[in-house]
């Protein structure tokens, strides 16, 4: 057998990005908050950062501090209307010294999640221990909305493996038990037993009981809206009708999104737009929103203060030279990239200003003109990955709203059209607000109406954009008049 050795060359163009523009990049895509953070963890963790205060700044703060001599209680007891609003506890003398410990009483938000509040209420029952075992692990396959998110059989078998042997029967029993904690409707298998759950703590009343009735023998045909066969199955008219409907309205299908606390971070989150559109008398500014400090090199890292003055310094103030001019770059290269980030930024919502002026004069979302990220990158000159990474998660903040940047991007409905999609989703939006509602509107038919007020398009991009409305077909959108 024959080997043989062959040397082969190849030659490849690949494009690499440096550190710097990975950098650059990453921080065109965070928001405010998230810069406002990677600022501050660069100031503490590079030493030759440093936050430029104005020098007047501490005296200005003195003297402030000087003429305020409110002391922290004075000012909680300023935010009562009168001294009969002042609660009892907050006029108690303190006769305390100054190095005692003194606990103000502070209103806390509960934070218990729904299996938290399960497992509470499962404990207030007389129940064995070997029972309460298996009743908390049915309640950790409860999921936030309140759901049963596995089978009894399952449960049965993963038990087993446990090494707690429970019939089905005992196992069914405590999942009754559960069944009946509040919320009401908690741990169904699906939502029609999720509404029967909650019917059946009702007082009865015929409307509860044509309610619990339809759920319980007709839930297909409630489904689907198929009133008159519900009138005629049931014997009723279609006034009981509606009324039932409307006990069927008043159920909630997520019954464990009314527990608080069950995610506090979700709670805590808001938009904060990273720009300010006002206008006056026709004249738009804008404005770049944010609370990033002004930057700068530390003195003592300065070129001017680094300079070696030794004609041969040691190792040790060599590595120190070099850690100085290291820190001094990172400094230097950080300042520079975030005031790339706000220039960019402020580039691109220029021309986004500029392209859909007309909206930002009126915050009318039927005037926002057909736009994409070439039209941006027309104006700016910039990368369309780069125009794609600064409007993704930014707001604008306008008199009437906080919008999405990424709103006024929106394709033509057709290639010769410069009518936007926006434009039609309000009309579509109009046109089934206006319908009958026992006979709604089909696709085909609000196609037509809208070929009578000029804009020519095609079913199936109705069907879309009444999907991209969040608006069900006419069948689900017939109500009982």
């Amino acid at each position: 057998m024959e080997e043989s050795l062959n040397l082969s060359m190849q030659q490849k163009l690949q494009q690499r990005l440096t550190p710097q523009q990975v950098q650059f990049v990453r921080m065109l895509e965070m928001t405010g908050p998230e810069v406002e953070d990677e600022v501050r963890r660069a100031v503490d963790e590079n030493p030759a950062l440093e936050v430029s205060e104005p020098e007047s700044f501490s005296d200005e703060r003195q003297d402030d501090s000087d003429a305020f001599s409110e002391s922290a209680e004075q000012m909680q007891l300023a935010d009562y209307k009168t001294e009969d609003d002042i609660p009892s506890y907050r006029l108690e003398s303190n006769n305390y010294s100054p190095d005692d410990s003194y606990y103000e009483p502070v209103a806390v938000a509960s934070g218990d999640t729904l299996i938290d509040s399960l497992k509470a209420q499962l404990a207030e029952h007389d129940m064995t221990e070997r029972q309460m075992a298996v009743g908390e692990y049915i309640i950790g396959n409860i999921d936030d909305n309140g759901y049963l998110a596995r089978d009894l059989k399952s449960m049965e078998n993963d038990l087993a493996i446990q090494g707690i042997d429970v019939t089905m029967q005992e196992l069914k029993s405590v999942f009754d038990e559960i069944r009946g904690l509040d919320p009401a409707g908690v741990g169904a298998v699906d939502l029609r037993d999720c509404l029967l759950l909650q019917l059946r703590r009702r007082r009865p009343t015929p409307d509860v009981s044509h309610a619990t009735e339809i759920v319980e023998d007709y839930f297909d045909l409630f489904s689907k809206k198929h009133f008159d066969r519900l009138c005629a199955l049931m014997g009723i008219d279609s006034d009981c009708l509606k009324s039932a409907m409307n006990v069927i309205r008043t159920l909630n299908p997520k019954p464990g999104s009314q527990v608080n606390g069950t995610s506090i971070e979700d709670k805590s989150r808001h938009i904060v737009p990273e720009f300010s559109v006002e206008v006056d008398s026709g004249a738009i500014t804008l404005t770049l929103l944010n609370n990033l400090p002004e930057l700068q090199i530390e003195e003592s890292f300065s070129a001017e203060n680094t300079e070696n003055t030794v004609v041969r310094p040691n190792r040790r103030e060599r590595e120190a030279q070099a850690f100085i001019r290291q820190k001094r770059d990172e400094a230097s290269g950080f300042i520079r990239i975030l005031r790339m980030r706000q220039e960019t930024l402020y580039r691109v919502m220029a021309a986004i200003v500029k392209l859909q002026r007309e909206f930002f004069l009126t915050d009318d979302e039927s005037l926002i003109r057909p736009m994409i990220l070439k039209d941006v990158a027309a104006l700016t000159g910039y990368d369309l990955s780069v125009i794609s990474r600064a409007t993704a998660g930014k707001y604008v903040s306008t008199a009437s709203g906080i919008y999405p940047l990424k709103l006024f991007f929106n394709e033509r409905p057709k290639e010769d059209d410069d009518v936007s999609s926006h434009e039609i989703l309000a009309v579509i939006k109009e046109i089934i607000a206006g319908e009958e509602k026992s006979r709604p509107l089909s696709d085909e038919a609000i196609t037509a109406l809208l070929v009578k007020r000029g804009y020519d398009i095609a079913r199936r991009t109705v069907a879309k954009y009444r999907e991209r409305l969040g608006l069900p077909v006419a069948r689900l959108r017939r109500e009982i008049q």
